[in-house]
Formats: structure tokens, C-alpha cells, sequence
């Protein structure tokens, strides 16, 4: 069961979700919009040959840093990731990220798969934004980029991301996004100037 914009409320009130920063005007009937971040991590194309997930091959990324009231322009048929504003997270609930039937229909895609987030998992979420227009599509930090709604388990979980420790780094008191690509899992080591 999906709950209300009530609920979603009270269970705020109460602790049981995090919505960090929360806006009321952002809380609609059945879901909460989240808004586009300031973090983007692009692929260097012209230096990846392919990418073989099997062998542990990706391509080599680089972060984009966009100041609010600046623009990012998403070309046709291009992938990248972006974060969210708003940190969020919950130990009770299931949350789900869904995209903006506005944006939708410009072609823009929010997530290609990863839309669940778990229990116990607090974090500034990856958006897999991809463009399926024929034309470029202009992203602003602060837009309403998707929304998430909220629904109840049948039965408490034996474990959650908090208590697993997956991701334990990226929880919400001590989560940044990744500087490097795919997500950061191994950290580059510093280059000298």
C-alpha cells in the first residue's frame, strides 16, 4: 500500500522517513517531487573503447559541477548521472523513484532500472538521466526531476542496508557523491601536479 500525502507527512513527523531539505509545496496526493542536484558525473567517450561490466570494465568518467542558476545540456541518446537535492531515506519504508510524466514526455528518462531504494539505505540518489529526445534537453539544478513514493512492507526486514553495512559509507550522515566513476567504488588515487 502506497501511502498519502498524509501519511507521508506524519511518518516524517515521527522519524520513520527523512526528506532533508523538506518543502510542503514539493508533497503531492500520493508522492514527494525531488529536485535535480548540482552533481553530475559524465562519461569521457572519446577515451572508452567499450564497456564490459562482466570484466569489470567501465568508462573513465569525470565529475561536472553546476552552480544553481546554471544550465547542463543532455544531447540525444546521451546517459549521465545526476544527484538529487533533497537526501532521503527511511529504516520502514520502501521508497520508489518514479519520473515526472512532464518530463517524460520530452523524453527525458530518470532511471533506467535502479528505482528501489531499500530500508535502512540514506542517500542523495543517483538519477540515470538519458535524453531519448532528437533534440538537447536543458537541466537545471533545483528542476523537479522525479518523485518518490513511499509503501509499507508486509513484514519488518531481517536486515537493511544500515544494518548490513552495503553502503554503509553512503548512508545519510556521512553521504557525498562520487567524484569518479561508476560510483566511485574504487577511490583514484591523487595525482601530483
Amino acid at each position: 500500500m502506497f501511502l498519502s500525502d498524509t501519511d507521508i507527512h506524519a511518518a516524517m513527523k515521527k522519524g520513520e522517513i527523512v526528506l532533508d531539505p523538506f518543502n510542503p509545496k514539493q508533497l503531492q496526493p500520493a508522492s514527494y517531487d525531488i529536485r535535480l542536484g548540482n552533481t553530475f558525473i559524465v562519461n569521457d567517450a572519446h577515451s572508452t573503447k567499450a564497456i564490459d561490466p562482466v570484466k569489470g570494465i567501465f568508462p573513465k568518467t569525470q565529475t561536472v559541477e553546476i552552480k544553481d542558476g546554471e544550465e547542463f545540456v543532455l544531447h540525444p541518446g546521451v546517459s549521465i548521472l545526476g544527484y538529487s537535492k533533497e537526501k532521503f531515506g527511511s529504516d520502514q519504508y520502501l521508497i520508489e523513484v518514479n519520473g515526472k510524466s512532464s518530463l517524460a514526455r520530452i523524453g527525458l528518462i530518470v532511471h533506467n532500472s535502479a528505482s528501489i531504494v531499500n530500508p535502512g539505505h540514506y542517500l542523495n540518489i543517483a538519477l540515470e538521466l538519458c535524453n531519448l529526445n532528437n533534440v538537447p534537453i536543458v537541466l537545471r539544478p533545483g528542476m523537479e526531476i522525479a518523485q518518490l513514493t513511499f509503501s509499507t512492507l508486509s513484514s519488518h526486514t531481517k536486515k537493511s542496508y544500515r544494518e548490513t553495512g552495503r553502503y554503509h559509507q553512503n548512508n545519510f550522515a556521512s553521504y557525498v557523491p562520487p567524484k569518479t566513476g561508476p560510483l566511485a567504488r574504487k577511490r583514484p588515487k591523487s595525482r601530483k601536479s
